[in-house]
């Protein structure tokens, strides 16, 4: 810009006598004046497009600060919420420090006491082992017991039926001898039953059946064939239409039919315990006078009444075989379920007790009247207590 300013000056201080004798030397300092100006120009509009440019990259820096601005703004929030957050954590932290020294704490008095523990611990391991060893052993002994008890049961059930045809009909002798009873060793019609006793010209005819092993399910069946082989001896002449077939007493209870009326003959199942007053009710036939003069009214009615006898008899030894398997049953299940101290003490408490039934004196008849005395006695007071006495009926 020297000639330039040079040349603005000249202008400027120029007098008529410098225009007249100067001029061209003012000429060529216009022309580089010139030539300046136009590279002071274009250097001018560089620096404007230069401005320009820096502007926009002012502007542009000044968006990119403004964002990065926010960017710091939400920086010192998430920053001052991660400053609470520390904070909080660092209160948990002291509160889970002061935990942590309490637990510590325990852990030290656990460990401290952890050896007593396990000591204590195998001691009642041993303690509960030799406990179960002994419950074992009882269990093995009682259920050894109740295994030799069947087995002896069984034994006797299977002596008592291979004995049993001979049993019934030494019975039945004794019983004939006693009361007065023609006992037929041999029988004047075709076959040849087990036992055969004459009461007023008729033959009754007592056979002996017995299981043939232990196993009772087809006892009822063999029961039932034999009632209809008995037909055999119905047709005879002077053979009384009313037999019976003599079981073993611990057999009753499997045989669910105890009478089979077939046609032109009768036939009961009795057991040997009722052979006495079976045929004693039978022999009551000769105390009539007339007997053979009985119309078949009387005859069927006596039949009916001895039938009913013998029923009544059979099904009292039933309910009483019934409740000496529940008895017996449930004195097994307490020795073997009840704990050790309390056995003890129920058999103190069972040798302590004792039943005093009413005796049976030989001389003394048992009175009816008295029975029947004691039975309405009973029933009043159960009435009084408000009792309800069972209702008797007819079987089904």
């Amino acid at each position: 810009m020297e000639k330039l300013n040079l040349f603005f000056a000249q202008i400027k201080d120029i007098g008529f006598w410098q225009r007249l004798f100067h001029w061209r030397k003012i000429r060529n300092l216009s022309f580089d004046a010139y030539e300046e100006f136009r590279a002071l120009a274009r250097e001018t509009e560089a620096i404007r497009e230069t401005t320009g440019r820096l502007q926009n990259r002012i502007t542009e820096l000044s968006g990119r600060n403004e964002n990065l601005s926010q960017r710091v703004r939400e920086m010192e929030v998430q920053s001052a919420r991660k400053d609470a957050n520390i904070e909080e954590l660092n209160g948990r932290l002291r509160e889970n420090s002061a935990g942590i020294q309490e637990l510590t704490k325990k852990v030290a008095g656990f460990e401290a006491t952890r050896e007593d523990n396990i000591k204590n611990y195998n001691e009642n391991i041993a303690r509960l082992n030799q406990t179960k060893d002994s419950l074992e052993a009882e269990r093995r002994r009682l259920n050894e017991e109740k295994l030799q008890a069947a087995a002896d049961r069984l034994e006797t059930m299977k002596k008592q039926w291979s004995e049993h045809e001979t049993d019934v009909k030494n019975s039945i002798i004794r019983i004939c001898d006693v009361n007065h009873v023609n006992y037929v060793e041999k029988v004047p019609f075709r076959g040849n039953p087990d036992n055969t006793i004459e009461i007023s010209g008729e033959y009754i005819i007592f056979d002996a059946k017995s299981p043939a092993n232990d196993d009772l399910s087809n006892f009822p069946t063999y029961i039932k064939a034999q009632a209809d082989n008995l037909k055999k001896y119905a047709s005879q002449e002077s053979v009384k239409k009313s037999m019976f077939l003599v079981v073993p007493t611990n057999t009753i209870n499997r045989i669910k039919q105890l009478t089979y009326r077939l046609g032109d003959y009768d036939v009961f199942v009795i057991t040997k315990d009722s052979l006495e007053p079976v045929i004693l009710s039978l022999k009551k036939i000769e105390e009539y006078d007339l007997a053979e003069k009985l119309s078949p009214e009387d005859r069927d009615s006596i039949c009916r009444i001895i039938g009913k006898f013998a029923h009544t008899a059979k099904r009292r030894i039933q309910v009483d075989q019934f409740f000496s398997e529940e008895f017996i049953d449930i004195v097994l299940k307490s020795q073997k379920d009840l704990p050790e101290d309390l056995r003890k003490q129920v058999i103190e408490f069972e040798k302590s007790e004792k039943l005093n039934p009413p005796t049976e004196k030989r001389a003394k008849i048992i009175s009816i009247d008295e029975l029947q005395k004691k039975s309405e006695e009973i029933e009043a007071e159960a009435q009084s207590r408000k009792l309800s006495p069972p209702v008797s009926g007819d079987e089904k």
